[in-house]
């Protein structure tokens, strides 16, 4: 049966193409090793469940790896101790099921004693513990308690209570017998899960929550990682494919979140490779194909996406903090003290960059950039009505005519907006760009914000456009000086992506400006500025 990539569920090597998770599960398993309590909290489909059953194989010789998933319980088996006990011990139980690892005689009876206490009325918490206890006293090898999604069920007292119970026995465990390691998993801090509760429950936020361990280890993947993976397909297929080239790619878009690299590999070979434009997989598994697969995915709804704007919906704050950053270019300090910042990488949306707040990747960006400016657009603006009436004299021969918008966006803009001062200027300039570009490059083209040069001043826009590059630096008019910065910056920007010629869009608040399109020659590169 073939490999194919899996955005679904968990990986497994010998069915899904993946990257060697090797050097993760032997930095997870010292931890292990040293009887540590810790969690592993990532975002979204970040490829825990994935680690975790890859960890049980990787240690079940040595231990006894106990797996339980509360995504299995129902909600009524949160709403009671004897209920909770009983389906936990189940769970529990299925781990020394007939087939699993061989177990000594004294282990084996006291997995039945425990067996027979679970439909009783009073096997309530406690009386779980002290069977728990009996068993790690009876194993011939340390048990090892995995519990995945765990935080699927913590606004439930009985979950909080049974998280005390855990940490109270961990804590006496050189004093009676108890589990050697605990490793917890899901999107929430265990010392965050306080986020989850009601304000009349803060009360439940206490000592349960300050014993984990930090978890260190970066699951995110390298380019080397996904070159080892894409490198495995190659093989497979014999494509040939330039192997360094698209592992950058890939990284460069995701900045290696599982689930985006695994769901861009996965439509370059299920999508791409069949579609009229490409037909093959050595035609699909390029940079033009690689971006088409980018516009699938940025267009497509899938359950990552839909949890992330979700959040938007639900926490206000992180929706002002993300769309000001995007828009305005101002800069947050990344402070893990402050809630919204903590929240925003908790869930995956940022990062820390250099001690400032940024977009996760640029995946994510595109997202919200599509998202915000779609907000707009269902409302309507006259700058993007401007657009759709223009945009046939915009693609010429498949080609954009970069100049030509420039053009009408600064006659469409002193029309509608000239009147509006330095403030609105500033604050929402860039954003009536974007909404001008957008329907023109729509369902054809991406574009991209460089996050290395946004800022107050200026922003890099890079729009791709059937296997064509177009770097537009937009910025705030802070006089002649610094405009010739400007255009050096930009120079070099050029270069870096081996283009002969670039695009400056001023937003100038002096009164003398003289507003329109005019072409500069530097250094062997054409510079087209636009000024409003």
């Amino acid at each position: 049966m073939p490999k194919s990539f899996n955005t679904t569920a968990i990986c497994i090597p010998e069915m899904h193409y993946m990257v060697n998770i090797e050097s993760r599960l032997k930095e997870i398993s010292q931890l292990v090793d040293t009887g540590k309590y810790f969690a592993i909290n990532r975002a979204r489909q970040y490829g825990k469940t994935t680690v975790l059953m890859a960890l049980s194989r990787y240690l079940q010789e040595k231990y006894y790896m106990v797996f339980i998933d509360f995504q299995t319980f129902g909600s009524a088996d949160f709403c009671g101790e004897a209920i909770f006990s009983s389906a936990f011990a189940d769970s529990f139980l299925a781990s020394f099921l007939p087939g699993k690892p061989a177990m000594s005689d004294a282990l084996q009876n006291a997995i039945t004693d425990i067996s027979q206490d679970i439909d009783r009325e009073s096997f309530t918490l406690r009386p779980l513990f002290q069977r728990l206890a009996m068993i790690c006293a009876a194993s011939d090898r340390p048990i090892v308690l995995i519990v995945d999604e765990v935080d699927s069920a913590a606004n439930n007292q009985v979950f909080l209570d049974f998280l005390a119970q855990l940490r109270a026995q961990y804590i006496q465990r050189f004093q009676q017998p108890a589990f050697w390691s605990v490793i917890l998993a899901g999107v929430y801090d265990i010392k965050n899960l306080r986020r989850k509760l009601r304000p009349e429950e803060e009360h439940k936020y206490n000592s349960p929550w300050n014993i984990a361990a930090d978890f260190k280890v970066d699951m995110s993947f390298s380019k080397d990682d996904i070159a080892g993976m894409i490198q495995e397909y190659d093989n497979d297929y014999q494509l040939g494919m330039a192997i360094d080239e698209m592992a950058g790619l890939l990284y460069d878009y995701t900045s290696g979140y599982p689930f985006l690299v695994s769901r861009l590999c996965q439509l370059l070979d299920e999508d791409v490779s069949i579609s009229k434009e490409y037909g093959s997989k050595k035609a699909a598994w390029t940079k033009n194909g690689l971006l088409q697969a980018v516009r699938m995915i940025l267009s497509e709804k899938n359950t990552l996406f839909e949890s992330l704007i979700g959040k938007l919906h639900d926490a206000p704050s992180l929706n002002t903090m993300l769309r000001t950053l995007l828009f305005t270019g101002r800069a947050f300090s990344y402070s893990a003290d402050e809630n919204v910042i903590d929240v925003a990488a908790m869930f995956g949306f940022i990062k820390n960059l250099n001690g400032t707040v940024a977009i996760a990747n640029r995946i994510f960006e595109m997202r919200l950039y599509n998202y915000y400016l779609s907000e707009n657009e269902i409302y309507g603006t006259d700058i993007g009505r401007a657009s759709l009436r223009e945009k046939s004299q915009f693609i010429v021969d498949g080609h954009l005519n970069m100049r030509r918008i420039l053009e009408k966006f600064v006659v469409h803009f002193t029309e509608i907006y000239g009147s509006r001062g330095e403030k609105f200027l500033e604050e929402e300039g860039r954003q009536y760009f974007l909404l001008y570009l957008k329907p023109i490059i729509n369902g054809t083209g991406n574009y991209y914000v460089e996050a290395r040069t946004r800022d107050l001043r200026r922003t890099d826009v890079i729009v791709d456009y059937c296997g064509e590059q177009y770097i537009i630096e937009m910025k705030i008019w802070h006089g002649e000086e610094y405009n010739k910065r400007g255009e050096q910056q930009l120079l070099g920007y050029l270069d870096d992506y081996h283009i002969d010629k670039g695009y400056l869009l001023s937003f100038n608040f002096n009164c003398n400006k003289k507003i329109g399109v005019h072409d500069i020659f530097i250094g062997g590169k054409e510079i087209t500025e636009a000024v409003v």
